[in-house]
């Protein structure tokens, strides 16, 4: 990790992908792989949100 980075700014963490064994496969409507899906894709979005506000995070091409 970047020791430039403020502390006050820390990098976005993705979600952890639920087990298979964490799902009944009885169609749940707030099914784990649905929550999951839905916070993978708010930290896409926090996760852009971040890079563009420490461009210091990309690599040097």
């Amino acid at each position: 990790m970047n020791d430039h980075i403020p502390v006050d700014d820390p990098q976005p963490k993705a979600p952890d992908m639920p087990l298979d064994s964490e799902c009944c496969e009885s169609g749940c409507e707030r099914c784990v792989w649905t929550v999951y899906r839905e916070q993978r894709t708010d930290y896409e979005r926090r996760y852009a949100e971040w890079l563009c506000r420490h461009p210091e995070a990309f690599p040097d091409t």
